[in-house]
């Protein structure tokens, strides 16, 4: 591990709105503060909405200053990214504002269940070889149920046209309620105040000419999730926030 990580790591051990719990620690003595965050923690009753794999935490701390009146969570595994949004929304002195480093498929240990408003999923890795780690398959939807409050709202932004179409077939198959849906974010005249926000990656995509998508739905109870049968179109790009080979596959 590089020096500027473990530096970073352990500048963060002093923050107090970043939870760190190695899986040992979890699986031992689990999280004191499930089900309390807002009795523990933020000291009110708003919203809680988390942003999984937040990456910079640039909507975490976006969002958190749009919206004093909610409470907002990043969580990535990767705390040397969610540093700089730690970082930025400590030395604000934000105060609905915190930061969770774990693996998303073990949410469920820290929010009980309804604890959890809406969920952001900003351009994560579309997975298009492995279906169950998609974070908009029915495997994360059946994790998510467990956090979400009833009418839980999930939002997704991707560059990836891949993981857009499979996430509104999946959408599709489970019947979950849509409330906005675009290919094209900027150029739809749906991107709002909260939807301008622009990650350190979203950036690069626009440089770079592509369009933003943009999904929005109401992840409704369900009995049995289906998974949707169909046939995408693979990306022809690498997405480079997860590769040292990033560019794209044609015009570099």
């Amino acid at each position: 591990m590089g020096k500027n990580k473990l530096a970073k790591f352990s500048d963060m051990a002093g923050y107090p709105h970043v939870f760190q719990y190695p899986y040992a620690v979890l699986q031992e003595q689990g999280f004191p503060m499930r089900g309390r965050w807002n009795e523990l923690f933020f000291k009110n009753d708003h919203p809680i909405v988390l942003e999984l794999g937040c990456g910079k935490g640039e909507y975490t701390v976006g969002l958190g200053r749009l919206f004093p009146e909610k409470n907002f969570i990043g969580v990535d595994i990767k705390g040397a990214r969610m540093w700089s949004g730690a970082k930025e929304s400590l030395e604000s002195g934000m105060t609905n504002v915190a930061f969770l480093r774990t693996s998303i498929e073990l949410i469920a240990q820290f929010f009980a269940l309804g604890e959890v408003s809406e969920i952001w999923i900003t351009f994560p890795d579309p997975q298009m070889k492995k279906v169950n780690k998609r974070l908009t398959s029915t495997r994360f939807m059946k994790l998510y149920r467990e956090i979400l409050a009833g009418e839980g709202l999930i939002h997704l932004k991707t560059d990836s046209q891949f993981l857009f179409t499979y996430t509104c077939e999946m959408v599709k198959a489970n019947r979950y309620p849509v409330r906005v849906s675009t290919d094209d974010l900027y150029h739809s005249g749906a991107a709002d105040e909260i939807l301008s926000i622009r990650t350190y990656y979203e950036q690069q995509w626009l440089d770079r000419g592509l369009n933003i998508k943009y999904l929005q739905f109401v992840c409704e109870p369900r009995e049995e999730l289906i998974e949707p049968d169909v046939e995408i179109e693979y990306d022809s790009y690498r997405s480079f926030n997860r590769s040292k080979r990033s560019a794209l596959a044609a015009g570099k």
